[in-house]
């Protein structure tokens, strides 16, 4: 008897989240189809079901962040992409820098996890890590004030951040990646003081 659509649905929901943490974890070329399929409770065989290639796995689990992991991540900071003006800028800045997300091996954001991974990956995986630095750009750009070169300052806030969380989740000293983190914050924040 054939599974139905939801349950495919359902299956396939799961061997992308548990790609996204394995990826997350080890990066891609780390990473098996035999290895993603184990961690979602299934074989091997079931994978060519539902992706053609590891890569069209990849592309999604990355793109799957925005509205899974990475939606709960603003839920829990407070962080109202829509309507939340100057206070949901300052709270992207604060939690996206923040201890918490830092040692979120499993759920950080693929813009800190993938970068080196995404500049040698599929046409459609660099697509995928290009959405979520559009949506964060947006993000920022949505709520802050009118003003001259807003836009310029959305995407310097993007690059403050990630630059600031890569940064400090690729060096061994962590009094050095506090003050990287620490730092950015600041420079982001007084970017936010002429707003």
């Amino acid at each position: 008897m054939p599974y139905s659509s939801q349950h495919k649905s359902r299956t396939r929901k799961r061997i992308v989240e548990c790609a996204r943490i394995l990826f997350n974890r080890h990066g891609f070329s780390e990473v098996s189809i035999d290895e993603i399929m184990a961690e979602a409770g299934l074989t091997r065989g079931g994978f060519y079901n539902h992706f053609k290639n590891k890569e069209e796995l990849y592309a999604e689990a990355v793109a799957s962040f925005l509205n899974g992991r990475g939606k709960t991540w603003r839920d829990e900071a407070g962080v109202d992409p829509e309507n939340g003006g100057l206070q949901t800028v300052h709270d992207m800045i604060s939690s996206y820098l923040s201890d918490q997300h830092l040692g979120d091996l499993e759920g950080q954001c693929p813009m800190i996890a993938l970068p080196s991974d995404v500049a040698r990956a599929s046409q459609e995986a660099r697509l995928a890590y290009e959405s979520l630095l559009r949506a964060m750009i947006w993000l920022f750009e949505h709520n802050l004030p009118e003003q001259q070169h807003k836009r310029d300052k959305a995407i310097g806030l993007a690059v403050t951040c990630v630059g600031g969380m890569v940064l400090s989740r690729t060096i061994n000293d962590s009094a050095l990646a506090d003050e990287i983190r620490t730092v950015s914050k600041e420079i982001a924040f007084s970017q936010l003081s002429g707003s």
